[in-house]
């Protein structure tokens, strides 16, 4: 057999290689003019204002566009009564409190922000407020000094009390600064409520296991009570300053008087009186602002009204006035707020709140689904006209009509027994101004 010979094998590899690198180079050619066209298309549609092809948007587009369509959208309430509703927070607000003067409305949020509201612009269009920021956390509780010249918060990381000092300006605003040091650290359990006594002797916080401490305002703690409910779900300051109260697991309320000598120095922690009557563990209770009146809602579906205004040293127990019934609270927790003269009972579950006449235990209004989240804090304003809500981003204010008709009840019923005659015009005078408000909300009783 004859093999080829070397020269013509070579031609043959030559021209395969050849035949390859064309091949290729065509091919090149052909991606770089797809590439091109592709390009010079997209250039073109944004040249002329078109909007490019769904195709070819970016994966940052997308992210965004998902972003967007996430971001929570701003609850929206109406209501017959509804005041207003001050929006400012760009986070859930937790808690709020009114200052002894009137003047403002202190709210906290998880936007960092601790947002102070004048309370003369409520009923105004515009709703102005100055914002202290809390660096590197965020407040979940807030309470105005006695003096109203600072405030406290409780920080959700932090686990301790800071106090900002609040210093007015020339132009009418305030500065807000936070101290050099917070409190020490001394729970060891998810605080439940702070405050402070309106005397400025001392400041109360309660955490969720058994505890509350007594601290002075340089942060020294006074006293520690073990209040033995298995758990604390709220403890409070009464307004007379002289009480500290608690509730939790256990069926009861329990008071203690916080003493101090002439000279304004801590004394001793003793126990003062207990509301019994429930049969089931105590969700909330609240003072009236005399703290002669406390009422409690109970896990049994039942809230009560109590005289307090009893001498517990001499072994007299607080009075049962009212027991009215509030089926929510056998399965959620409630919170609830007493109005200033107790004619009126604020009771919240999730996210709606129910209005009790204390007098007669009625239900006499309701507003359901106030907030797109369960109402984290209720109170009453100090005059008692308005009454306060949050629980998202916004504090929601509603015309207190119980009260109106608490008062013209009150009224007619002191104008038939009134004998001198100025008396009976100042009677009159209250009714009247009573009647009026209720006529202009529309919520006078057919």
């Amino acid at each position: 057999m004859e093999l080829p010979q070397m020269p013509e094998l070579m031609g043959l590899s030559l021209l395969l290689g050849l035949l390859a690198l064309v091949a290729t180079a065509a091919v090149a050619r052909g991606w770089l003019r797809a590439e091109e066209e592709t390009s010079g298309r997209s250039a073109g549609q944004k040249a002329n204002g078109c909007p490019p092809d769904k195709s070819l948007k970016s994966k940052k587009q997308k992210l965004q566009q998902r972003i967007r369509k996430e971001k929570p959208q701003q609850h929206n309430f109406t209501h017959r009564l509804l005041a207003a509703a001050l929006k400012s927070h760009s986070g859930n607000i937790t808690c709020m409190d009114f200052s002894s003067n009137g003047k403002y409305l202190a709210t906290c949020a998880d936007d960092r922000t601790v947002r102070i509201w004048s309370t003369k612009d409520f009923l105004q269009r515009e709703h102005r407020s100055m914002r202290a920021n809390v660096e590197l956390d965020h407040a979940i509780l807030v309470r105005f000094s006695p003096d109203c010249r600072a405030f406290i918060v409780w920080l959700a990381n932090g686990d301790t009390l800071r106090v900002f000092k609040m210093t007015k300006r020339d132009d009418g605003g305030y500065t807000f600064t936070a101290t050099p040091e917070d409190f020490p650290k001394k729970h060891k359990a998810p605080i439940v409520n702070i405050g402070i006594a309106d005397t400025g002797k001392f400041i109360m916080t309660a955490s969720s296991d058994t505890s509350i401490l007594i601290w002075n305002l340089k942060g020294q703690v006074l006293s520690t009570i073990n209040t033995n409910h298995m758990n604390n779900t709220y403890a409070a300051i009464s307004p007379c300053s002289r009480f500290v109260a608690s509730c939790g697991f256990t069926p009861d309320v329990k008071v203690w008087e916080v003493c101090f000598g002439k000279k304004g120095d801590f004394q001793e922690i003793v126990r003062a009186f207990e509301l019994k009557g429930h049969s089931a563990a105590v969700h909330f209770f609240a003072f009236s602002n005399d703290s002669r009146r406390m009422a409690s809602v109970s896990k049994d579906g039942t809230w009560k009204l109590w005289d307090t205004d009893v001498e517990y040293k001499k072994q007299q127990d607080p009075y049962l006035l009212r027991t009215g019934r509030f089926e929510e609270a056998s399965t959620v927790p409630c919170r609830l707020a007493l109005s200033p003269d107790a004619q009126v009972l604020a009771l919240a579950s999730g996210s709606s709140i129910h209005l009790y006449n204390t007098r007669r235990g009625e239900k006499e209004e309701s507003f359901e689904q106030v907030h797109g989240e369960c109402i984290s804090d209720l109170s009453f304003d100090i005059t008692g006209r308005l009454l306060a809500s949050c629980g998202d981003r916004a504090v929601r204010l509603f015309h207190n009509t119980p009260g109106y008709r608490a008062v013209v009840e009150e009224m007619q019923a002191l104008l038939k027994r009134a004998s001198n005659e100025n008396t009976r015009q100042r009677l009159q005078q209250q009714l009247t101004q009573a009647q009026e408000a209720l006529k202009n909300l529309g919520a006078l009783k057919k």
